[in-house]
């Protein structure tokens, strides 16, 4: 048996990746991570506009040509649009990232059940999204990869002196998502496994924007072992071990990328 490389493990090319909300804070990162791994990259939004302005900037080392489409993991016609769309503009896709959410700032004093059973809708896009890519790649004899983004927060519960007397409390329906999303892996990985289609869930730690209340960042700092936060471009190399042969017998998993934070 031929060993392949690292090089080859890692390797993309040849490959296409849908991500929904790669446009986001933490999803330009993973969408140059994999684009610089070699991969045809499809990125999916709501805004095809705020879409196409990060595929234009993505980098391709392989000469692939990147693309946009419209896609609302809310609403089943758009996400089944959306996938037929990528397919139809890639020809065909082998990996999704389902890293888009929508969500409300409501806590649990004060979120309504329209907003947490609204919230709740990204698990079943997640769903939806993860079977349309299952029977893709089954119909065309091939293997393929799925990661959910998850979050510390769906293993752990919040750190409520992190935001006391600061901003709102980490939502309880975020926590139910999350927590619903890496269990949700497990399950799809277990059924699918014999299809060749592996599913993992990377979950970051504390990542927050600029747009995150200084002060609460400090406490959140204090919490952590490695005291810092994370950088979004931290979380491109596990996602490019778990979607590429480099982890070819990892699936069912929930990879952890938060400093340590759940280690205590």
């Amino acid at each position: 048996m031929n060993e392949p490389t690292v090089q080859n493990l890692f390797d993309l090319t040849g490959r296409v990746a849908l991500i929904t909300g790669g446009s986001g804070f933490l999803g330009r990162s993973l969408s140059r991570a994999l684009a610089e791994a070699g991969a045809t990259v499809v990125i999916g939004s709501r805004d095809r506009e705020r879409a196409q302005y990060v595929v234009d900037e993505l980098p391709s080392p392989g000469n692939a040509t990147h693309h946009a489409v419209v896609l609302n993991q809310l609403d089943e016609s758009s996400l089944n649009d959306g996938f037929t769309a990528a397919v139809a503009a890639a020809g065909q896709v082998d990996i999704l990232i389902n890293n888009g959410q929508q969500g409300h700032a409501l806590d649990l004093t004060n979120v309504t059940a329209e907003a947490f059973n609204k919230d709740l809708q990204n698990a079943t896009g997640y769903f939806l999204l993860a079977r349309h890519l299952r029977d893709h790649v089954v119909s065309r004899k091939v293997s393929g990869s799925i990661v959910m983004i998850g979050s510390m927060y769906g293993v752990v519960g919040s750190y409520p002196d992190a935001y006391d007397g600061i901003c709102v409390a980490s939502p309880v329906q975020y926590h139910t998502l999350k927590g619903g999303i890496v269990h949700m892996t497990r399950h799809l990985a277990a059924y699918w496994a014999k299809d060749g289609v592996r599913v993992n869930c990377l979950s970051p730690g504390p990542f927050p924007s600029e747009k995150a209340p200084s002060a609460m960042v400090e406490r959140l700092k204090q919490k952590s072992p490695m005291g810092r936060m994370g950088n979004p471009y931290e979380l491109k190399g596990p996602l490019i071990m778990l979607v590429s042969d480099a982890g070819s017998y990892i699936t069912g998993q929930n990879l952890l990328v938060d400093g340590g934070w759940t280690s205590w």
